[in-house]
């Protein structure tokens, strides 16, 4: 199965971007370029603007003032993007049926969804659970089944809000491994983590948010072996960033 699609939605471009709730700042002047090629890995304490980043790189959330770009369009339908959130809702469905509704959606033939399903299932290691109620499948399990409904839109890039925030280890190890595969062939991951192991092992890019700000980015290596902010210096050492 390929999971590669044509990445006509990258990059994605964010030029000067605020959103604003009411009169409270929730991003304050993003300028950032999200590219082909491996994770992008947000970081930041509670409250930094990471999920808020995703659904507007998603098209969730319209810009209340700036400029975000979709492989150069101002507009771009979210046809070759997917969204995965830290706690997804299952439908009350088998985990089978929760990917045949989303193959649907996305308007894959029906002679091809079984196979598709069948894919989607082994790729996430839920073979032996097609016909589980998704209802009754573990934390673990429901977040990788949410994975391959996500990945049913075959997309060009997938955000991904702290995927691993309330999993145990095997589970969080189970979903990085996924994340690695799905990465090496060559869909754009972008990922939100409060988990700076994760960042490390996952990450080609890292960003850091505080306050709705970029305090700082660039690569993985770089960022944590010579943070170049007091800022990243502080919440790599554990610090509270006020």
């Amino acid at each position: 199965m390929s999971l590669h699609a044509p990445a006509s939605d990258l990059p994605i471009v964010f030029r000067e971007v605020g959103i604003l709730a009411g009169a409270v700042t929730i991003l304050d002047r993003i300028s950032i370029d999200i590219f082909p090629g491996p994770p992008t890995v947000l970081i930041g304490p509670n409250g930094s603007g990471k999920t808020t980043l995703l659904r507007a790189a998603m098209g969730l959330i319209a810009p209340s003032r700036g400029r975000i770009t979709w492989g150069g369009r101002d507009a771009s339908p979210p046809t070759r993007r997917a969204i995965v959130f830290q706690r997804p809702v299952m439908l009350r469905r088998s985990a089978a049926g929760n990917i045949r509704y989303a193959l649907d959606a996305a308007g894959v033939p029906r002679v091809e969804r079984e196979q598709r399903i069948s894919e989607l299932l082994s790729l996430v290691r839920l073979d032996g659970l097609a016909h589980r109620p998704a209802r009754r499948l573990s934390g673990g399990e429901q977040q990788r089944l949410a994975l391959a409904r996500a990945l049913a839109r075959n997309p060009a890039v997938l955000f991904l809000d702290e995927p691993t925030g309330s999993l145990d280890p095997a589970s969080t190890k189970a979903i990085e491994e996924i994340v690695r595969v799905i990465s090496a062939r060559g869909v754009k991951v972008v990922m939100a983590t409060h988990d700076l192991g994760e960042a490390r092992r996952l990450g080609g890019e890292v960003v850091l948010l505080h306050r709705g700000v970029v305090i700082e980015r660039g690569p993985a290596h770089a960022f944590f072996a010579t943070p170049a902010t007091d800022e990243a210096r502080k919440f790599l050492a554990g610090e509270l960033l006020i």
